[in-house]
């Protein structure tokens, strides 16, 4: 959720004097979060001891549950207040009030999407008591910033705004589920394509996964429909060049496959790399609960982590759950809609945005039976709704997870798992007693008569959702008999899985090199793997290299001796990493005509352009291949000097944390973290993909559990765990991170003592 931070990002507006860098760093330490000491709180029925170790994780201890989230609120706020409020006015659709008139249609197509259904279905559908939690969270979070009065964080005294009054209802929002929903931008891309090249071209470079048909609605002309339509979509959620390619991993041995005997299960979720880190790492302990892992800071509870029984571990599945309905408009009133022979009029809110500087603003939101228009063309006399699983009940981003936390074998986490709407997980799973499982969970619409691959007309009524595929029906796997399981966002889909669940999946390449590891004889430890989730081997470099010809020309010869390892220190993977950028143009030089090759390019995957270059006879393969290498040679002389064999693919290849207000060489100073030099690429298991050879995403955090021992678990979460600069841990992590090391992930209350930084009690207020 918190990518929404970068919403900021080239905000230049400040109304507090220019400070310099001394003073500005001095100012920021100024209003730093006390953590160690006594604290008295308004709030709490008794002491809560928050315990944080050298690495900056609160291990929190409270008498009761509503004690427990209260200050996991309040904690969460010390570490990222300012974080949390960018969200929070995000997903409410509040920004323009503190940034400006730029952020009006943001904000509008924020409150187009949020959850308007019934509240009490959508407190029931989480765990029972979530509502219970939310609250006491609010609670807590409007506590701390009751407490710190006017020693805000650095960041509002910057932009000169308070944060406001949280809500239990702000652990709802919709906005971040809508970035994962991300069907919608294929169906505009393939549609695009249609209209423009066909149908065959179509399939043929945006190809279905699984492949299937592309039918067309005969209802509906395409013509004019493109990526153009989600301008507002794009702009609300906006990320910094959000990499397609980007992934998660997860992977589960049982104790056969291990060297302690019991289950290893290991987690790396792949999300924009932020500053602050989009995840943070807690551990809440009271009556009922000792769960820790990561989870994200505006929302109560863990994500991803373990109890004293289970463990788990997340990564994106390709469901699709969003559709995309063209709708007719009559002629003399666009508010109203054809349906079935009949003009419904649209359901028209009207809400004022407040604008920093200016006059509040009034903007419609309008809706027809399938959702909320995103796009609307009066002249053509039409409009595209989209019905998204974010309109039902259940579908806050990773809210289930209260009842995963409390899960104790697979038969409650399997149940838990019916909570867990959007976005669509894989969940990996093992228990103490030495199960392992697998379940893609998430909210499934059943499409009786079509693939969702395309817009559909909407006045027709012939493009339905008939419910949802219950838990039973999805994907799973329970103490298979290979001993091991893993997913990568790649096609999760069973053999003879009889349900149409989506068609966009992630390339295969990051879970078939972790499955080529995890294949192999032997038994694995923690540091195994660590080691498999720092791999860079690269599946597609072996095919490439594989189909280069013998020669002597040094760039041939300096690949085909190389071992496809993307170290970051290796010359190979430097003329490797340039030449895959040049082979797609040189590609297409050959398959695509000139007047569409922009569009393809626009569009074509890695793994679309490699399946394409198998096709070309040998020959006119080689041509590319070799004139594509050339070119690689000349830029990276232009980039990393003449000669080849001094290049090294980290000099060109880093990672940036860079905050949203890091707008002049001051405020850099204080608040960027790097850069670091990274191996990998987006299609090995070290997946650090990115534009402009820039990681912009991938893993920042990461966990390896051994159910054995719990404190012998992993973790690194880069780069670090506090959002305040000036702290000690607001980027301890991220030398760790950068040359692939763990910290440990303390459990036991021993263990957490050995390795306490700093004690923090939270004592109840009188009134």
């Amino acid at each position: 959720m918190f990518w929404l931070t970068w919403l900021l990002a080239g905000w230049l507006g400040s109304p507090a004097p220019e400070l310099t860098p001394a003073s500005l760093a001095d100012r920021a330490r100024a209003v730093l979060s006390p953590i160690e000491g006594r604290i008295r709180i308004r709030g709490l029925s008794a002491p809560v001891e928050v315990l944080r170790d050298r690495w900056g994780v609160p291990h929190i201890f409270a008498a009761n549950m509503d004690d427990l989230f209260f200050a996991q609120g309040l904690v969460a706020a010390q570490d990222r207040l300012y974080q949390m409020e960018i969200w929070r006015r995000t997903g409410r659709g509040e920004l323009a009030e503190v940034l400006g008139a730029s952020y009006i249609e943001r904000d509008r197509f924020a409150r187009l999407v949020r959850y308007r259904g019934d509240m009490e279905a959508e407190w029931r559908s989480y765990a029972p008591d979530a509502r219970r939690i939310c609250e006491a969270f609010a609670r807590g979070v409007n506590a701390w910033i009751e407490y710190v009065g006017d020693r805000l964080p650095i960041e509002f005294q910057l932009l000169g705004f308070r944060p406001g009054p949280w809500r239990a209802e702000d652990c709802l929002l919709r906005i971040s589920g809508l970035l994962m929903t991300r069907n919608a931008s294929q169906e505009m891309a393939r549609a695009e394509l249609v209209d423009r090249l066909g149908r065959e071209a179509a399939m043929r470079y945006l190809p279905p996964d699984p492949p299937v048909e592309i039918e067309l609605d005969p209802e509906l002309s395409l013509k004019g429909l493109g990526p153009h339509v989600l301008a507002s979509w794009r702009a609300a959620v906006a990320v910094p060049v959000l990499y397609r390619d980007e992934g998660s991993n997860n992977w589960v041995v049982s104790g056969q496959r291990s060297v302690s005997g019991k289950p290893l299960l290991a987690n790396d979720p792949h999300r924009p790399l932020l500053m602050p880190s989009l995840r943070y790492v807690t551990h809440l302990v009271a009556p009922g609960w000792n769960v820790i892992g990561a989870g994200e800071p505006a929302v109560p509870g863990i994500a991803t982590g373990h109890n004293e029984r289970i463990a788990w571990g997340i990564t994106i599945d390709g469901f699709d759950q969003a559709d995309l309905y063209v709708e007719r408009t009559h002629p003399e009133d666009p508010n109203r809609y054809l349906y079935r022979g009949q003009w419904m009029p649209m359901r028209v809110e009207r809400e004022r945005i407040a604008v920093k500087g200016a006059a509040a603003v009034e903007v419609e939101l309008k809706y027809t039976r399938h959702g909320p228009v995103i796009w609307e063309d009066r002249a053509g006399h039409r409009a595209i709704a989209l019905r998204w699983v974010g309109t039902e009940a259940g579908t806050a981003g990773y809210l289930g997870s209260l009842s995963l936390a409390r899960a104790r074998n697979w038969s409650e986490f399997l149940a838990a798992a019916e909570r867990c709407k959007l976005p669509a997980l894989n969940y990996v799973y093992a228990d103490v007693d030495g199960n392992i499982g697998w379940i893609a969970a998430g909210l499934v619409p059943v499409r009786r008569n079509w693939t969702g691959l395309l817009p559909v007309s909407g006045h027709s009524g012939q493009y339905e959702w008939d419910g949802f595929l219950p838990v039973s029906e999805l994907p799973q796997a329970f103490n298979p008999a290979a001993g091991w399981i893993a997913t990568a966002n790649h096609n999760i889909l069973p053999a003879g899985y009889p349900h149409r669940v989506g068609y966009e999946f992630a390339p295969p390449y990051r879970f078939q090199r972790i499955a080529e590891v995890l294949s192999k004889p032997g038994r694995f430890s923690v540091a195994d793997f660590e080691r498999l989730q720092h791999d860079e081997t690269s599946l597609p470099a072996r095919q490439l290299v594989g189909w280069l010809p013998d020669r002597e020309a040094p760039a041939v010869r300096l690949l085909k001796s190389w071992d496809c390892v993307l170290n970051k220190d290796s010359a190979a993977a430097a003329l490797f990493e340039l030449w895959l950028r040049e082979i797609p143009r040189r590609w297409a030089e050959v398959e695509v005509p000139q007047r569409h090759r922009e569009l393809i390019l626009r569009n074509v995957s890695t793994q679309t352009v490699l399946r394409r270059l198998g096709l070309m006879p040998e020959a006119a393969r080689t041509a590319v291949l070799l004139g594509a290498l050339e070119a690689a040679v000349n830029r990276g002389r232009e980039l990393l000097g003449p000669d080849v064999r001094s290049w090294r693919w980290g000099k060109l290849h880093v990672a940036v944390f860079r905050h949203p207000l890091s707008t002049d060489a001051e405020r850099r100073a204080l608040f960027d973290a790097g850069p670091v030099e990274r191996g990998g690429d987006a299609y090995t298991p070290n997946a650090t993909g990115g534009a402009n050879f820039r990681q912009q995403s991938g893993a920042s955090y990461r966990h390896v559990f051994d159910l054995a021992d719990w404190d012998r678990a992993v973790f690194t979460n880069a780069p670090g765990q506090s959002g305040q600069p000036g702290s000690p841990h607001y980027a301890d992590l991220l030398k760790l991170w950068a040359e692939g090391r763990y910290v440990p992930l303390l459990y036991t209350r021993h263990a957490i003592r050995r390795n306490l930084a700093h004690r923090l009690v939270l004592e109840p207020a009188q009134r």
